[in-house]
């Protein structure tokens, strides 16, 4: 079967600049569309998959294992779990042992000078609050401190994440170290910049713990993190989850759960779950709008041109290659439009913040989401081509040398 060059198909496209122009824009704005879905649902689950550490376990409240905003436990337990579970991970003396709170409170800028104490200039909008002491820094090895210094206790100092910006709304210069914020009934001064990249804690503000629970009225603890020494056979050294959750069960009086932060942070991710499904379901129902405007575009295209593929015909041209000539054009307009979407994509989202119930994350586009926008891009210009090039070139010969 004789095929057409692939040049004719390039010149046809040059024929209505304006056609050209609506098809390109149309499957780039299509693309851009499942770019941006792809680097939401990717963002999320790695922020989510990324915040737990494969050696560290949360024990909290029995009861509360989908939450650790609302579980509850004792003061005293890192005391007790820090005598009571060998296998606990030690630098000089150390253990690598975390008392926490997590509250999330309404949080704010201070207004000006007035007498309402209370008066703020930024609408309080919720953020996750974690109370923590300088184990943090040993079990939550991703964080780091960019700028500034660790709040001291007793000073009401804050250190500030990342992306707490955009979970508050606000501009990031109003989080610069030296600046203040209101949340407690008390205002914190910003001392420091932290970062955890690729984790959902980097939106998180952090506190010493004594001055959380103090601003809180709360006695209890909300968690213990810990980190665990793999496990060596030979040397019968290091824990498990399993050592762990034999001492919550030796201890039934502190009424814990244990849960490995990796698998914690794997619940969140399924809880999310049907977020990112309607995610999906919107851009596929924008597709399938952006799909039949196409269908439109194309129809018009082919429509103009049925005496020529008349012609074409009389002259030993088979109708399966004019077909996949009208494809090739089809896919060239849209596959140009899915690449200026990449770059977009690429240059504009990729990183971008966005702001959930659990703080904050960044797109994430990355080279399986590219791949699946470039799919796209192409299965437009297949889809969109077939169905009207096979209504042009249904009538028979005689018949498409005579249409208008």
């Amino acid at each position: 079967m004789r095929l057409l060059p692939f040049r004719y198909a390039v010149r046809n496209l040059g024929r209505s600049p304006t056609r050209l122009a609506l098809a390109v824009s149309g499957s780039a704005f299509v693309v851009l569309l499942i770019l941006v879905a792809g680097g939401f649902v990717r963002g999320m689950t790695r922020a989510l998959g990324a915040t737990g550490s494969e050696h560290n376990v949360i024990l909290l409240g029995a009861g509360s294992e989908d939450s650790v905003e609302r579980s509850e436990i004792l003061a005293s337990v890192p005391g007790i779990v820090a005598a009571s579970v060998p296998g606990i991970r030690v630098r000089a003396g150390v253990p690598y042992l975390s008392p926490e709170v997590h509250v999330m409170l309404p949080v704010s800028t201070p207004g000006p000078p007035s007498p309402d104490a209370g008066q703020a200039a930024s609408p309080r909008r919720q953020a996750l609050v974690r109370g923590v002491t300088h184990g943090a820094t040993l079990v939550h090895d991703s964080v780091s401190l960019v700028e500034g210094r660790w709040p001291r206790t007793g000073q009401d100092e804050v250190l500030v994440g990342r992306m707490a910006p955009t979970v508050l709304g606000l501009p990031p210069a109003d989080l610069a170290v030296g600046r203040s914020i209101v949340f407690g009934e008390t205002q914190w001064t910003i001392v420091g910049t932290f970062t955890a990249p690729g984790t959902a804690v980097e939106a998180e503000l952090w506190v010493p713990l004594t001055d959380l629970t103090t601003a809180t009225k709360r006695e209890t603890i909300s968690c213990v993190v810990l980190t665990l020494d793999p496990y060596n056979p030979d040397t019968g050294e290091g824990a498990e989850v399993a050592d762990v959750d034999a001492f919550s069960r030796t201890r039934p009086d502190l009424e814990l759960a244990v849960i490995p932060e990796r698998a914690y942070y794997g619940k969140l991710a399924d809880f999310f779950g049907p977020v990112r499904a309607v995610v999906w379901v919107t851009a596929s129902l924008v597709a399938t709008g952006g799909l039949f405007g196409g269908l439109t575009i194309m129809y018009a295209a082919f429509a103009s041109r049925i005496r020529e593929l008349g012609t074409l015909q009389s002259i030993g041209y088979r109708r399966v290659a004019l077909l996949l000539s009208m494809i090739q054009e089809s896919t060239l307009a849209t596959a140009s439009g899915g690449l200026m979407a990449c770059a977009v994509a690429l240059l504009a989202c990729d990183g971008l913040a966005v702001r959930f119930s659990m703080g904050a994350f960044g797109l994430v586009i990355d080279e399986r989401v590219v791949s699946l926008g470039l799919a796209a891009g192409l299965l437009l210009g297949v889809v969109g081509a077939v169905p009207p090039a096979i209504r042009c070139l249904r009538p028979a010969i005689s018949v498409a040398l005579k249409a208008v």
